[in-house]
């Protein structure tokens, strides 16, 4: 019997399983399968943040995504359950004090809370000046005690005031580059649409995104959105105070002139409304949660051409995100203003005595946010003293 050679080298295992792997690897980017309905389960809540932008007056062109899907079923549970179509917490908390009486108010407000948040865009230049006037004399301030001191990059209180304006409508925006990136977004997903159809025949992915684009602005129109967004008296003749609160650097004051919204009701958002949402919207949005339903079992049964149904759904994903955080401006909302003045101080008690004495009633209003403790004898005799001037004057 021979003996056995341990040192023969064995074949290597066959190779047939990798290069099937590559084969699928390969004819999975040349078209991916299924990738688009799963993507379509995926971003729900960026649509519901766009939609919240540029939704309550008409068209609200937000593009046909991948979130849209998973936004339906969302949209329905909060309005059969929570009765709201917006989201119930802005996204900046801030509040609402009455210029008169000082009596505040949490913001539940979308849209007075994306008015806070974008102020550092939407403020004025001489609000920025005096910003930078107060940041300066601070850092003066600061060198005196320590030659070394870096530029503070908060100190004391800005009050800018503002007064709505009479030449239009409150609660009507105006339409600005959010919303036309959406217009924008879905002539170029047709456009993308139409290549596979013109080149090889192939009508699958303009069907799917005609009639995802048709639900999403559908979805759009409910008159739902504007009752929410704006559910508060117009005309307001009270003077009102937008800030984050104590340690914020700015203060926004809308003075009441008969032409503004009431910001008070505002501010309680849809919170304000007395009744649910009516039986017929929700009828809707279930149509709707149906219609995606069958649009995600089509998109399952795309094999061919796939990458333009992705590049589709990528254009209205981008869209989506931009609208969704993209800053924008008080009209952009329907509140309409022009800029008055602006205050500031280091110190936040002299910024608020100042706007007092300009302003009767008006610094008075924020002295309990700015200052919720017992203030110093030197400031109840400061106050004293300019409530009795204006009771000489």
């Amino acid at each position: 019997m021979a003996p056995i050679n341990h040192n023969v080298i064995r074949d290597p295992a066959p190779n047939y399983p990798l290069v099937g792997r590559s084969e699928e690897l390969r004819d999975q980017i040349m078209h991916p399968v299924d990738i688009f309905s799963v993507l379509l389960l995926l971003g729900g809540d960026v649509v519901g943040t766009a939609l919240a932008q540029l939704a309550g007056r008409g068209l609200a062109p937000v593009a046909f995504s991948f979130g849209w899907v998973s936004y339906s079923m969302t949209a329905l549970l909060s309005s059969v359950g929570e009765n709201y179509l917006m989201p119930t917490e802005p996204d900046c908390r801030c509040k609402v004090i009455n210029g008169k009486s000082g009596y505040s108010i949490d913001n539940t407000s979308w849209i007075l809370g994306r008015v806070m948040r974008d102020f550092g865009h939407w403020m004025n230049p001489l609000t920025k000046q005096k910003l930078e006037q107060v940041l300066n004399s601070k850092w003066t301030e600061l060198r005196n005690v320590n030659c070394d001191a870096e530029k503070p990059s908060r100190a004391g209180l800005v009050v800018a005031i503002y007064r709505p304006r009479n030449d239009r409508t409150a609660g009507h925006p105006q339409r600005d580059r959010v919303y036309w990136s959406g217009i924008l977004a879905v002539a170029v997903q047709l456009g993308i649409a139409a290549i596979p159809c013109a080149l090889y025949g192939d009508w699958a992915i303009i069907m799917i995104t005609v009639a995802g684009t048709a639900l999403a602005l559908w979805t759009g129109l409910l008159g739902q959105w504007g009752e929410e967004k704006w559910a508060c008296r117009a005309f307001s003749n009270d003077t009102y105070v937008l800030t984050r609160g104590n340690g914020s650097q700015y203060a926004i004051v809308v003075l009441g002139n008969g032409h503004g919204l009431n910001m008070e009701d505002l501010a309680m958002g849809q919170h304000n409304l007395e009744r649910s949402i009516p039986v017929l919207t929700r009828a809707t949005i279930l149509l709707f949660v149906a219609g995606w339903v069958m649009m995600l079992l089509c998109a399952a049964g795309v094999r061919e051409n796939t990458w333009y149904l992705l590049a589709v759904g990528g254009v209205g994903n981008l869209q989506n995100v931009f609208a969704a955080g993209w800053h924008r401006r008080p009209e952009n909302f329907g509140i309409y203003l022009d800029f008055v003045d602006v205050f500031g101080r280091v110190k936040v008690m002299d910024t608020l005595l100042e706007v007092e004495r300009r302003y009767p009633a008006l610094g008075r209003s924020m002295l309990h946010e700015f200052f919720p403790g017992n203030l110093r004898a030197d400031e109840i005799e400061a106050w004293k003293q300019l409530e009795t001037g204006v009771k000489e004057g």
